[in-house]
């Protein structure tokens, strides 16, 4: 081609990277690897082939890790852990600010092998990936730097192992290894099966920066050894991928007591309004659904027009994908390499030509004889219900549909059980703000998609998983409270008795929901004995039904959570103006419970309501410091329904120091009380009818933990469980919320409810929400 013939054009020609020092590092290990253990290379045993698959031809043989295998490197990284903590901040920042020096120094090598192992466009890994993985080893030697003063009641949990996905091998171990070190925690890593490359040059090269043997393992394999790293001594697991395998791991991990964070798929939606920057939207969409082939959890796969822009949009839309390039993901002028391998290509395959309804639009361009290629393809006309709405495609397809109102749009948008990440387009920034917080996304990106950084926390909810990577927020996946902890809890036996009733008239303890006192639906009670044997009442004994009413009650008061942190405190402090002229009544019913120390108690339940009644209002996001012309908020939002099993030694405080954070915070609650000493509880409900409660943010049941536990944790309206229960709890907790991926909290310790612990309590009751906000005219 001649220069006149490109400019008459405007046609891209060819711009090829070379390959050849990529090549050359695989061959200088023979084109074999085994894992990376104690701080060198491991002998392959039994390899498979990782694939270049835009080619398909052999990269390297990559070892299938034993169990012997990750047993070594465990015990590696468990040797390693107490030096590296012992190092301080300051020697571990040095560490990883090496490190990142040492990315910077192999950029291109990385991006290079990145390309041949994974197939996306040479650019994307040369232009994002790798920096970002080199900002987030820049960034968390802050963190390392900091952690002594910044967070100096904290510690690190031990050994890490950690499971990554394929579509951003090296920058999804960024995301998880930098954390983990920079707070003293020591990893055992298996990369995917598909694109173990980048982490192995990753261990390579971390000898260079001085990374102390064992701190950092790797070891290679497919879904079993991922399953071998789960079930592993260790005391944290982070995943990244499917939300059927994070499934599997929520109930493997059940009753071990091991820290887990889940980032898991999702169904994204995109949503455009009528006032968008038309051309804007459709070049933020190309980055939202064909950025590496589609293969991203948070993709906007789901567009969302409205009706009056539709077609027009759509023909802007189909216009830009007749000049999408696809081919050979080392030309610099390619914007859509392979798909990671023809199992991949084969259920994007089945998925869409599974699909009867709407028009497939598929884009005009070749596409290579050889390697796993799919086209870009848009699917219109869609219904919300139609599966490719719903399910998870992960490739380059973009399904759509229209709505005619902002309402619409929400609700369409929250309509998957998935809620990773959500775009809004609209040239009306209130507009954008309105709908913001309305979207059920752990991110929201506001006239753009997909900015990341490592100072802005990243993470779902619902079944796309919990917990955060990225900021101040993300460090607390990778720490736990500093000091000795509690004892072990155990359950407090109730006192039996065959005295006479202290009330000679009785008096019937209902359950407490949705604002109102109900009969428990199966009809049953049991006597509640004072220490001394006198009879003192009889409680309900709740059944999954009562749970069903309270869940629904709950759900019904959504507006609690759209009220003010002030109109929240008052309501708080109107609690403990209640309770405080009561407080004597409360003192004696704790005393006739408990024996002794009622006074206190109350006491301490008052406190703790104005101590909560004052975070009510104070809890606030913060403006993460992203290197991009905008704001990106990371904002504290309520979780929404919280299921709390209340401490059984403290009848009244343990209530009360459960709900207050929630409710000061947003949430609804549904508590079951203390077993062994439910009536303070019940007392409690008169406090509520007189404080402004609304109907619904707080219901009480009594009854058995055991029995009522795996029903809370399993109802899939429930968002969250807490568990302070002295029933050995945490196992099925944690194995019934896998239906939904809900968040749980099962202490198996002791502690001071007599003192603040006001951090724990603010991160369980919250989300956080990042919401990208750019600005600027050009």
């Amino acid at each position: 081609m001649t220069i006149k013939e490109i400019f008459e054009t405007m046609d891209y020609g060819p711009a090829p990277e070379s390959a050849s020092e990529a090549l050359a590092w695989i061959a200088s290990h023979g084109g074999r690897f085994g894992g990376f253990i104690d701080g060198s290379f491991s002998e392959p045993g039994e390899t498979f082939p990782t694939k270049n698959p835009a080619t398909g031809e052999t990269l390297a043989e990559i070892t299938q890790a034993t169990q012997a295998d990750v047993d070594r490197a465990v015990a590696a990284a468990r040797k390693a852990q107490p030096g590296w903590a012992a190092l301080g901040g300051h020697g571990r920042a040095k560490v990883l600010y090496a490190i990142a020096r040492i990315l910077q120094k192999q950029s291109r090598l990385f991006a290079v092998l990145e390309t041949l192992d994974n197939g996306k466009p040479i650019r994307e890994s040369r232009d994002i990936d790798i920096p970002l993985a080199q900002r987030h080893f820049y960034h968390h030697a802050g963190y390392a730097e900091l952690m002594e003063t910044q967070l100096p009641d904290r510690a690190p949990l031990g050994v890490c192992g950690q499971v990554i996905p394929w579509n951003f091998p090296l920058l999804m171990l960024a995301w998880k290894v930098a954390p983990a070190l920079a707070m003293g925690n020591t990893v055992v890593l298996k990369p995917a099966e598909y694109t173990s490359l980048t982490a192995l040059l990753f261990a390579d090269l971390c000898r260079q920066a001085g990374v102390p043997k064992g701190v950092l393992n790797v070891v290679t394999g497919d879904g079993a050894v991922g399953e071998m790293v789960v079930r592993a001594d260790v005391e944290k697991i982070a995943f990244t991928g499917s939300t059927a395998v994070g499934r599997i791991i929520r109930e493997a991990t059940a009753g071990t007591g091991k820290s887990l964070t889940l980032e898991l798929g999702g169904k994204s939606p995109y949503i455009v309004f009528d006032d968008a920057d038309m051309d804007s939207a459709v070049e933020g969409l190309v980055d939202a659904i064909w950025f590496n082939q589609g293969q991203v959890c948070c993709a906007g796969s789901r567009l969302l027009v409205q009706e009056g822009v539709a077609n027009a949009f759509y023909r802007k839309l189909k216009s830009r994908m007749d000049r999408l390039r696809i081919g050979d993901p080392l030309d610099k002028a390619i914007d859509i390499g392979a798909v990671v391998d023809p199992v991949q290509l084969a259920t994007i395959t089945r998925l869409v030509d599974a699909n009867t309804e709407g028009e497939r639009y598929v884009a005009p361009c070749p596409i290579p004889a050889t390697g796993s290629f799919y086209p870009p393809t848009l699917i219109t006309g869609l219904s919300p219900a139609a599966s490719l709405m719903q399910e998870e495609i992960f490739g380059p397809v973009l399904v759509a549909t229209t709505f005619r109102t902002p309402a619409e749009a929400v609700e369409l948008a929250n309509n998957t059980r998935y809620g990773l990440a959500a775009t809004v387009w609209t040239e009306n920034i209130n507009l954008a703000l309105d709908v913001a917080p309305k979207l059920a996304a752990g991110v929201v990106w506001i006239n753009g998609t997909n900015m990341f950084d490592a100072a802005a926390p990243f993470g779902g909810v619902r079944e796309s998983g919990f917990g955060r990577e990225g900021g101040w927020e993300g460090l607390a996946a990778y720490t736990k409270a500093g000091g000795k902890p509690g004892e072990a809890l155990k359950p407090i036996p109730a006192f039996t008795g065959e005295g006479e009733a202290t009330d000679p008239l009785d008096r019937t303890h209902k359950l407490y929901i949705g604002g109102k006192q109900a009969r428990p639906d199966g009809g049953y009670s049991r006597a509640v004995w004072g220490p001394k044997g006198a009879l003192l009442g009889h409680a309900s004994l709740a059944n999954r039904k009562d749970i069903r009413n309270a869940v629904e009650a709950a759900n019904a008061a959504k507006s609690w959570g759209r009220t003010t942190g002030h109109a929240r405190a008052q309501i708080l402090y109107f609690l403990a103006e209640n309770l405080s002229a009561r407080s004597d009544e409360f003192a004696r019913r704790i005393d006739g419970l408990t024996g002794s120390g009622g006074a206190q108690e109350v006491e301490h339940s008052l406190r703790t309501l104005f101590r909560w009644a004052a975070w009510a209002d104070k809890v606030d996001g913060r403006a993460a410091g992203a290197p991009f012309r905008g704001v990106a908020l990371a904002m504290r939002e309520p979780v929404g329904t919280i299921g709390i099993l209340c401490p059984d030694a403290f009848p009244l405080l343990g209530l009360v120091a459960t709900m207050a954070p929630a409710i000061a915070l947003g949430n609804r609650t549904v508590l079951v009380a203390s077993e062994p000493f439910p009536l303070a509880a019940t007392d409690f409900y008169q406090v509520l009818e007189t404080s402004d409660v609304p109907g619904g943010v707080v219901n009480i049941l009594t009854g058995s933990h055991k029995e009522l536990a795996p029903t809370l944790a399993a109802h899939l309206d429930v968002d969250a469980v807490w568990s302070f229960s002295g029933q050995p709890l945490a196992p099925v907790i944690e194995a019934k919320s896998a239906g939904n991926l809900k968040r749980t909290w099962a202490e198996t310790r002791s502690r001071d409810w007599t003192r603040a612990d006001d951090r724990s309590f603010i991160d369980a009751a919250t989300e956080v929400k990042s919401v990208w906000i750019p600005y600027g005219e050009g």
